[in-house]
């Protein structure tokens, strides 16, 4: 029996200094079970500074750039680090916005994507309830590639531990699923 949860018509997202912003307009056709996973390569973590990144797989003409920055320092650049694909990224700022190694799909950085749709209007410190977004739509990877580069106790584990709901400056501990 296939899951069920909430899925998003279109998304909207960018860079960090606001100079990429783009619009994602998903096919009816689209699978958001399948189109999302996780990467542990050694250049997804050096493009990101982290130790996996969480992409969605869209096809390319979903995507549209909405930008009306000036400025632009030939932004959106691209990086060929793997012959045959790209990286793209913000040359103000760096944020990594996609991946891509066919012409007809790439795989979008869940990171960039605009919090509303990953997890709803934002509560702030106070409290509140919140809708839940389309995160799990967006980032529910089950699919996770170049676990050959897992870090034993780490990476291999991300679900167990301590989840903090913010910084450990709040230290607001959320309860274990």
């Amino acid at each position: 029996m296939a899951e069920s949860f909430r899925q998003p018509t279109s998304i909207t997202g960018g860079c960090l200094c606001g100079s990429i912003r783009y619009r994602v307009d998903f096919p009816s056709s689209h699978n958001f079970y399948s189109a999302c996973q996780t990467c542990q390569c050694t250049q997804c973590r050096r493009t990101t500074g982290s130790l996996f990144v969480a992409t969605h797989t869209i096809p390319t003409s979903a995507l549209r750039f909405t930008s009306t920055s000036t400025q632009t320092a030939d932004s959106p650049k691209r990086y060929r680090a793997t012959p045959g694909a790209q990286r793209c990224f913000c040359g103000i700022c760096g944020s990594f916005l996609y991946w891509q190694s066919k012409q007809e799909e790439l795989d979008l950085a869940v990171g960039c994507i605009d919090p509303i749709f990953l997890f709803g209007e934002e509560r702030g410190v106070e409290g509140g309830k919140r809708d839940e977004g389309f995160g799990r739509a967006l980032a529910g990877a089950r699919t996770h590639v170049w676990c050959a580069n897992e870090i034993a106790g780490v990476t291999d584990a991300m679900l167990t531990g301590t989840k903090l709901e913010r910084d450990t400056e709040y230290g607001v501990v959320l309860e274990k699923n």
